[in-house]
């Protein structure tokens, strides 16, 4: 049987099966499909700017040091002009952050940029070794996300940056959508299926270029990029809730391979739903069609596969009894709507009595405001900063040393 040939240049032979959409293609047509895909990413959500200096949340594994290889060939490919720095952060787990951050220094040297790494204990007074030995196993992944968002924008701070890029993908963004909504989350949802976290205003931003790429194919991607990374989980990490949901989605993604991007797409559409809140998504991909990247069998757009999403055969009948819906929506009347607006009619003339017999003014609704931390600075909508309370329980923990 003849090999297959590449479903791209028809002329290599297929050594790859792309785990997105199932699509043959040959190594060099995978890789430049895999970095124009973050390209499109990049530039059609206008995550950098010309000059801008970038720090790189870098860990040693798979995922950040594909992101700073990527990051690194379109920067002089198309010109972004960017100033890249790795940025790592130790905390303090004998046995896998001390071995990873010498895979980190090997990447530093070669791809020749600036390396920073800042420790939990010189930040905290505290290595997660010394948090599990005091509060267990269970729970123990909540102080370490605290402390390493906090740690990674402090490392910032201290550089003079105030763009981080992380490793996170697709997988790791179905992974948090899940999360939240096993947990009834909904107010998480927007910032976890966001692409960028943060403003010009704030001090730090955050973005996730490779917030579309499945985490098999970085896996690809660095094979045949013939990357180094460190590819050991943490030791801590079973133990936490993220596993169930990793389990499920692996399960999902065996039947339905564009299972993690239909739950990355639901999680940012259910985003817009929370008030007060919006989830930003790809902006060349807003539109019901996406553009295909020549591939016979199934599309691959830029940021996933629109496979699932538009009417087929079988769902004619659906389609059109949804267009009778809407087209007699105008004739229905809504009596719950008729009479919560006769309710609220009924509100406002007792706030109005309330106020003229000297009742005095309703209480106005109050948003959370981003400030600082009153004990370490930090930027928080409340006087103390999650990473103060949690260090004000492992403190009044600490065993004390009798001299």
């Amino acid at each position: 049987m003849a090999p297959a040939l590449c479903a791209i240049c028809k002329t290599g032979r297929a050594l790859i099966k792309r785990p997105k959409n199932h699509t043959k293609l040959c190594k060099s047509c995978f890789i430049n499909i895999f970095e124009d895909e973050v390209h499109h990413t990049i530039t059609s959500s206008q995550l950098f700017y010309p000059g801008e200096k970038v720090a790189i949340g870098a860990s040693g594994g798979k995922d950040s040091t594909v992101l700073a290889s990527v990051l690194k060939t379109l920067n002089e490919r198309h010109g972004y002009g960017l100033e890249l720095v790795l940025l790592s952060i130790d905390e303090g787990i004998k046995g896998y952050r001390d071995d990873s951050l010498e895979t980190v220094k090997k990447n530093a040297v070669e791809y020749d940029m600036p390396l920073l790494v800042v420790g939990y204990d010189e930040l905290y007074g505290w290595t997660m070794d010394q948090v599990v030995e005091t509060i267990g196993k269970k729970g123990n992944c909540t102080y370490c996300g605290v402390f390493r968002r906090q740690a990674l924008d402090r490392g910032a701070k201290m550089l003079g940056i105030r763009h981080v890029v992380t490793g996170h993908n697709a997988d790791d963004v179905a992974e948090t959508v899940l999360m939240n909504l096993l947990r009834g989350d909904l107010s998480r949802l927007s910032r976890s299926t966001s692409i960028v976290t943060g403003d010009n205003k704030s001090e730090v931003k955050r973005s996730k270029p490779l917030k579309y790429s499945y985490e098999k194919e970085i896996v690809l991607y660095a094979h045949h990029k013939k990357l180094e990374y460190f590819s050991t989980e943490c030791i801590y990490s079973p133990e936490a809730f993220r596993g169930s949901a990793r389990t499920l989605i692996k399960q999902l993604e065996r039947v339905r391979p564009s299972a993690i991007l239909d739950i990355v797409r639901s999680g940012e559409d259910m985003a817009r739903l929370v008030p007060g809140e919006s989830a930003s998504s790809c902006g060349g991909c807003k539109s019901k069609t996406e553009t295909p990247v020549a591939a016979p069998e199934d599309d691959a757009g830029g940021c996933g596969s629109s496979n699932g999403r538009n009417p087929g055969g079988e769902m004619a009948a659906m389609d059109k009894q949804l267009r009778e819906n809407e087209e007699a929506e105008g004739l229905e009347v809504d009596i719950t709507k008729l009479v919560l607006e006769s309710k609220n009619r009924q509100k406002e003339k007792q706030r109005d009595s309330a106020t003229k017999n000297g009742g005095g003014n309703p209480k106005p609704t109050t948003r959370q405001v981003l400030g600082k931390c009153q004990r370490c600075g930090y930027m928080s909508s409340q006087d103390t900063c999650q990473a103060c309370t949690l260090l004000e329980g492992l403190n009044k923990n600490r065993p004390q040393i009798q001299i």
